[in-house]
């Protein structure tokens, strides 16, 4: 079974080589396939046996029975291709993922003729065999369009290419399949994984023209804190402090003195995170971002041969992710 499954494995690769990469599909007779299932072949054997048996004993109603049959199994068949020709498929750019997520693949199906399509499967080829491809269903309006979502899980960082999709359809009868086979353009940018438990942020970096280092807590937030000013912008309280003050039934907040954050910098450094190898500090570098943006703190990120200044914000974060994912 082993050779056989690489046979087919290979088979597959060098058919979907062969296919343009688009975005945007339309269904047409010329990429667009049809063969019985298991249920048409049975269905075909046992016309054959009726067919064999009215002929041995002369049977009239066996005759008409075989060939109305077998007038619908036709009649299935043209039905079931034309429920898939003539639609068209957009894919939408995929949002960034984490590495081991799943990204969510928006595709809507467009249908401009006059009359519904039914039973529409949407799915990723993967290693598997067609048959084993996870398919999500939907219906398609007449003269309208609808949208689905189907995951594809990438386990490394990095930009990736889109594997293959399929559109597969057994409507009406069920005895013949009809499917075609899509390759998107689009790539998904796969960040790397956070650490699960990462160690505390590293201590801030003295800023040129000021002497000495102010002192950074474990948390990675600064020491210097004041009671809290009325017209302090958000992102200057302490959030985990109010949480805990909170909690001991107070309500007085902090926010983070302005010249002890001038007077530091806090630099996410590939160099100084301390995990052994490049995947490793990638992740806790990853997730040292995400700590950061969540207790709206600036900071800056060097990895080889990238330097991003200190800021925050999701347009930062995002910056820095996608340098973390493109290393």
């Amino acid at each position: 079974m082993a050779p056989l499954h690489a046979l087919r494995r290979r088979l597959r690769q060098w058919f979907h080589a062969r296919l343009p990469r688009s975005d945007t599909l339309l269904l047409t007779q010329r990429n667009v396939y049809i063969l019985p299932t298991r249920a048409g072949w049975m269905l075909a054997l046992t016309l054959l046996l009726l067919l064999v048996g009215s002929i041995n004993y002369q049977l009239n109603l066996g005759y008409l029975l075989t060939f109305l049959l077998a007038g619908s199994a036709l009649t299935g068949m043209h039905s079931s291709h034309a429920n898939l020709r003539g639609l068209t498929l957009h894919l939408s750019p995929p949002a960034p993922v984490h590495a081991g997520h799943a990204a969510a693949l928006d595709i809507r199906l467009a249908n401009e003729q006059g009359k519904a399509r039914h039973g529409i499967g949407i799915g990723v080829i993967g290693d598997a065999s067609a048959g084993d491809t996870h398919l999500a269903w939907t219906d398609v309006p007449a003269q309208g369009s609808t949208r689905l979502q189907v995951a594809a899980v990438f386990a490394r960082r990095g930009l990736h290419a889109l594997a293959p999709l399929t559109a597969v359809t057994l409507f009406p009868m069920g005895t013949f399949r009809v499917w075609t086979v899509w390759r998107p353009a689009a790539q998904v940018l796969v960040y790397p994984a956070p650490e699960t438990h990462p160690p505390p942020l590293p201590p801030g970096e003295p800023q040129p023209g000021f002497a000495g280092s102010a002192s950074v807590q474990t948390t990675g937030e600064f020491d210097g804190v004041r009671a809290y000013r009325r017209g302090d912008p958000q992102k200057s309280i302490v959030w985990k402090k109010a949480a805990q003050t909170f909690a001991a039934g107070r309500d007085d907040l902090v926010s983070r003195d302005a010249l002890s954050t001038q007077r530091q910098q806090l630099w996410l450094d590939h160099t100084r995170c301390g995990a052994p190898d490049l995947e490793s500090r990638l992740s806790r570098l990853t997730a040292w971002v995400l700590m950061a943006e969540r207790l709206g703190l600036d900071y800056g990120l060097r990895i080889p041969g990238r330097e991003l200044a200190p800021d925050q914000g999701p347009t930062h974060r995002a910056r820095c992710l996608e340098a973390l994912a493109l290393v």
